[in-house]
């Protein structure tokens, strides 16, 4: 059984998973960062407020024994108030797009460049294994 699982890590399909899961998370810590740190606080300031992810609607009651700030999203939040928290919502979709367009032109750039090297001209994988098997048809 052993045996069995190193042969499926060892396949490549799995250890380029792998690799693409690893850098994809460390690449949507940057897209986070860029959306937290930079575009949303422009977003806010455009809109009056510092930190747009704090947008909130309170629903109901406040819960007893909260005695913090009726302001505060992320402590009521933790106190188990009830709140609708569309700024932090809207955070989120806007990283996401971010994030989406980035992996669009990634994409769009490789796509270039495969497309380039195709149209460079040299044989084909198609024209090579044609030749390689006329070659030993012959002898």
């Amino acid at each position: 059984m052993l045996a069995e699982f190193r042969a499926f890590i060892a396949k490549g399909n799995v250890l380029d998973l792998a690799v693409a899961v690893i850098i994809g998370a460390a690449f949507a810590k940057i897209a986070s960062s860029l959306t937290e740190d930079i575009i949303m606080p422009v977003v806010g300031w455009i809109f009056g407020g510092l930190d747009f992810s704090s947008y909130f609607l309170l629903l109901g009651a406040v819960p007893d024994g909260y005695h913090g700030s009726l302001k505060d999203y992320a402590a009521l939040k933790a106190a188990g108030a009830p709140v609708l928290g569309w700024g932090e919502f809207v955070t989120v979709v806007i990283n996401f797009l971010i994030l989406a367009f980035i992996i669009f032109l990634l994409v769009k750039w490789v796509s270039k460049l495969m497309r380039r090297r195709d149209e460079a001209g040299g044989p084909t994988e198609i024209a090579l294994l044609t030749e390689i098997r006329d070659e030993l048809k012959r002898r």
